[in-house]
């Protein structure tokens, strides 16, 4: 419906009517207005899977059989766009032939601690990965007429305290980090739909935050669909309006429509800001109702088969000594762990899919192979059962190979709360000890939705990570272990040695209803890399089958404008025997900043298919936001000009190819002084040793530098430390006064305005 249609209508409703529309009629349906012919659509839980409510059932849990697919932890594994998109597709047509006009989904918000216990919703710890998946799960969705909703927004990184936790964190770290990841998926995708987060930003709950949802979201990223509340995130209602919030979900049974009503009528409220919303909401029920595909069928079978494709494309293998995979079907192999029969395939709450069915990896291993299968442990219970250990033991010895299946039980992690260690169940752990005392050949699979601590890492010699992917992750998991499919799966975040070395270890998840977010920009690879601290497996990093050659890396240009598009091209080439897929990963590097900086960021990434023997030309383009940072002075992304370093590799920390690039720009903002600048500020501006050059002189008078070399460099160093206003006291020269500082200071920010327009 075009706008004048929908704005008459909204003229032509009343103030209780206009409302009744900011709220849901339950859970998952939108009002009815009698009399008016505005239509009911309906929403529902994702996002890799539709939870959709039995239209009969008041129990929110009661819903219909659907095919869940692999979590965006696993999901974002597979670096590959189009797989993503071809999943949101599938989604996108499920909805259409439930009836359903809104999924809930997808999650972008930042992995800032590995214990947050709904992290196996989220894509990554870093935003240039996490709103790149976003933003192809949204195209997917949305181009079967179904619309999306991004969530959680934002900075919604923790399970405790969610409803009310203050995020304390500063400009630079929001924008660059957690604001980030949301951002691209917002202007590249159009999502119908973004959802607030519960939690409160610097004191001020999202669903009434007027900078997040209108000052960013609509008037710099121009987003012009719905914001809708999390369930049950609204605070104060009429606040909420003039912040931007459209729909408050669930409904309140009323009690939230009275107060708008009585904020209009006591002047609290404009009615022209519950009109805007008013019209967004309607807007949303008549794309949602024009969209209607009402000949759209479900063909499941075709879903799982897509399901367990995708799954075994996410599959990272983390470990291969001497090539113990693929398993040689002509030995005696044993499945051990009670996760080979009952996998542990999505996460508990909002997202958890009521299936029909599970592949089991002791299942389909009979598509391969002759497997003997023993239980080891109980998921459900975190101590050892000796007879179950004693069989799975005795099993190893028998076997040639032995594969473990482990992981985190769901009591371990899941939506409404955080993690309170990274341990995997101790049973588990002295099951894979035992197993590798009696077999070398031991390979660890894992089913966990973020990341764990592996004591066994030097132990088994196979460590291969499946997350949560999906209801066919056992057949996923054969076609990989047996070599059907080449693991091309690339890790989205790092693995820790242990929790403490976590950078948010100190600070999560806060004290009280605060969380100070004092590692800043430091998130993930990003601290790591900065203090060379060692870790488990690197952001990026998975093994292949085969392997891949990385060469001729050639830039567009040399030096560039801030303003241009550099291209970057790089040849990838299987030189191994077998057919595989690379996801290539480029970083940049800002080579001299005067901010602090990552060694090194995400920027490009692409998922190349070749066969064995192949080269392909894998290329990149990069605009300003490449080599920016979020500058607080200017309150905008900001380039620094001078020298970048574009690697290209294989993870973070396996870089094979490298060039730099000088990047200019027209907007240079002129160095300010002022009687708090320090000496040695002042004299790194080629104009302030002109100014300051005597002043400096006095400071060193009385030391000949060949005489008194160290007592030289101490009245320098001195200087260089001290505040302009306190040379007026420790200058013993009745001539420096106050005033002559303050007209000198006058003198150089006037000659640093002039030099940036130069430069």
């Amino acid at each position: 419906m075009d706008k004048a249609k929908i704005q008459k209508i909204v003229s032509s409703l009343t103030l209780e009517e206009k409302a009744s529309l900011c709220s849901g009629a339950d859970f998952w349906h939108t009002k009815q207005i009698e009399g008016k012919d505005i239509p009911v659509i309906m929403v529902s839980d994702g996002p890799h899977g539709l939870r959709k409510m039995y239209e009969s059932s008041i129990d929110p849990n009661a819903c219909i059989k659907a095919v869940c697919f692999p979590a965006a932890c696993a999901l974002a594994c597979s670096y590959d766009r189009e797989l993503v998109q071809e999943m949101g597709k599938a989604l996108g047509n499920e909805c259409q032939s439930e009836g359903v006009a809104v999924l809930l989904g997808p999650g972008a918000n930042i992995k800032r601690s590995p214990l947050c216990g709904r992290n196996f919703e989220y894509f990554s710890e870093d935003p240039y990965l996490a709103s790149h998946m976003a933003a192809a799960h949204i195209k997917g969705v949305q181009s079967m007429g179904v619309g999306s909703s991004l969530k959680h927004f934002a900075a919604n990184n923790q399970e405790t305290r969610r409803l009310s936790v203050s995020a304390e964190i500063d400009e630079r770290t929001f924008r660059e980090i957690y604001l980030s990841a949301f951002e691209y998926a917002v202007k590249e995708a159009k999502p119908q739909t973004v959802m607030c987060s519960y939690n409160k930003i610097a004191g001020e709950y999202s669903s009434q935050n007027k900078r997040l949802l209108t000052d960013i979201l609509r008037d710099e990223w121009g987003f012009e669909g719905l914001v809708v509340s999390d369930w049950g995130a609204v605070d104060d209602r009429p606040k909420g309006i003039k912040a931007g919030l459209d729909l408050e979900m669930p409904g309140s049974m009323g009690k939230n429509d009275k107060r708008i009503v009585e904020a209009v009528k006591n002047g609290e409220l404009d009615e022209a800001d519950l009109d805007k919303v008013v019209f967004r909401v309607l807007d949303l029920i008549y794309k949602g109702d024009e969209n209607r595909q009402y000949a759209a069928k479900w063909d499941k079978d075709k879903d799982r088969a897509l399901a367990r494709k995708i799954a075994a494309d996410c599959i990272v293998l983390l470990k291969n000594e001497k090539k113990l995979l693929p398993l040689d079907t002509k030995k005696k192999i044993a499945f051990i762990g009670e996760f080979a029969d009952k996998p542990r395939f999505q996460g508990g709450g909002s997202s958890h899919i009521n299936v029909e069915q599970v592949a089991t990896a002791h299942e389909y291993s009979k598509e391969y192979a002759q497997v003997s299968y023993a239980q080891g442990y109980i998921t459900s219970e975190d101590k050892t059962d000796d007879a179950l250990l004693s069989e799975a033991v005795k099993l190893a010895e028998e076997s040639d190979t032995v594969v473990i299946f482990a992981g985190l039980p769901d009591a371990f992690e899941s939506e409404g709360f955080d993690r309170a260690h990274m341990r995997m169940p101790a049973c588990q752990l002295e099951l894979i000890d035992k197993v590798c005392e009696v077999n070398k050949n031991v390979v660890v699979v894992l089913h966990n939705g973020a990341p764990i601590e592996m004591p066994f890492a030097d132990k088994a010699k196979g460590i291969v990570e499946c997350y949560l992917g999906g209801e066919m992750i056992g057949a996923a998991i054969c076609d990989v272990l047996f070599g059907k499919v080449n693991p091309s799966g690339k890790l989205a975040e790092t693995f820790p040695i242990k929790l403490s070395d976590n950078p948010s270890y100190l600070n999560f998840p806060g004290e009280g209803d605060t969380v100070k977010y004092n590692e800043g920009i430091f998130v993930g690879y990003r601290y790591y890399d900065k203090k060379d601290m060692p870790v488990l497996f690197q952001f990026g990093h998975g093994l292949s089958y085969t392997e891949f050659e990385y060469s001729d890396i050639t830039l567009s240009a040399d030096e560039i404008k801030d303003s241009d598009i550099l291209t970057v091209t790089v040849t990838v080439k299987n030189t191994g025997k077998r057919d595989g897929k690379e996801a290539v990963q480029l970083y940049v590097h800002d080579g001299h900043s005067s901010v602090i900086r990552p060694e090194k960021e995400l920027k490009g990434f692409e998922k190349v298919s070749l066969k064995a023997g192949q080269s392909k030309k894998v290329v990149f383009k990069l605009d300003k936001r490449a080599f920016a940072y979020y500058n607080t002075q200017i309150n905008d992304w900001y380039v620094e000009y001078g020298q970048f370093d574009i690697l290209i590799g294989s993870s973070s920390a396996d870089i094979r190819q490298s060039a730099s690039v000088f990047v200019e720009t027209d907007n240079v903002i002129p160095m300010h002084f002022d009687l708090d600048s320090l000496g040695g500020e002042v004299m790194s501006f080629p104009e302030g040793k002109k100014i300051f050059g005597e002043i400096m002189g006095l400071v060193n008078m009385g030391f000949d530098s060949a005489q008194n070399d160290e007592a030289a460099q101490a009245a320098t160093a001195m200087f260089n430390d001290m505040p302009l206003h306190a040379m007026v006291s420790f200058v013993n020269d009745e001539r420096i006064t106050r005033e002559l500082i303050e007209n000198m200071v006058d003198e150089l920010n006037k000659a640093a305005v002039e030099y940036a327009k130069k430069v």
